[in-house]
């Protein structure tokens, strides 16, 4: 972690968020400007994650001002609200991630974000090593620090396989507190959620830039949500079975 980080909680989670924007601006234009052409050749965006990381997945699908053109890619046993040890056994297995891809079928001109702190289970891994086989670029959101303190469960890490990566910053073991010997107060999700908030921020400046309208969900407790939103699941529902449970 950085030197002279803060004492407080709230102090060494705004020191780590101005770190990742040093280190991940760059990053964020260049994932911005992929997905916008993906977007403009009507590609669709895969997202993937395992365990806590599909809380990022939640955050770009079906979300107020996320994008539309988003496609979860994921197996039900990397969920851990059902059974929290076969999720940890299944993001290790082998083949799982590569029987995803080939499930979800994306093609260019798609994109696929893999969040994954560590980068080094080899679902994660898979997802994306297949994805850019198949000529679909990788945006990986990691933690290069973490993946290097992690446990190698593959010859490669995640973001070996990315066309970009957003460093997270995340430290070894994801937790801040106390700073002495942190065991607890995790912030992996807070800095992935605040990176893809970023990209999208970017996503709609260029997109603006070049007159590009993004398809953008609109929340649904506001008025004229819901007359937005049906257009766009008529647009994407046969592309993206999962918004309307049709897989």
């Amino acid at each position: 972690m950085s030197e002279a980080l803060p004492t407080s909680y709230p102090g060494r989670v705004r020191a780590l968020l101005d770190e990742l924007d040093a280190r991940s601006g760059q990053a964020i234009g260049e994932a911005a400007a992929l997905l916008l052409r993906s977007v403009e050749a009507d590609g669709i965006v895969h997202v993937a994650g395992a365990g806590h990381s599909l809380a990022l997945v939640c955050e770009t699908f079906y979300r107020a001002g996320g994008l539309a053109a988003v496609r979860p890619m994921w197996d039900p046993a990397v969920l851990p609200l059902q059974d929290a040890v076969r999720s940890t056994r299944a993001e290790r297995q082998e083949g799982l991630g590569r029987s995803v891809v080939r499930a979800a079928a994306p093609a260019p001109p798609d994109v696929a974000v893999v969040f994954s702190t560590s980068g080094r289970n080899p679902y994660p891994v898979e997802i994306a090593e297949e994805c850019a086989a198949l000529g679909v670029p990788v945006i990986a959101v990691t933690s290069p620090r973490a993946s290097r303190h992690a446990a190698a469960r593959t010859e490669t890490a995640l973001a070996d396989h990315a066309a970009v990566v957003l460093d997270t910053v995340v430290p070894p073991g994801d937790v801040l507190h106390p700073p002495e010997a942190p065991r607890t107060a995790a912030v992996s999700t807070v800095l992935a959620a605040y990176t893809w908030s970023r990209v999208l921020a970017e996503l709609d400046d260029l997109a603006v830039a070049k007159g590009v309208e993004l398809p953008c969900w609109t929340s649904a407790n506001v008025p004229g949500g819901d007359e937005t939103n049906r257009a766009l699941l008529a647009r994407y529902g046969h592309r993206v079975p999962e918004l309307t449970g049709l897989t």
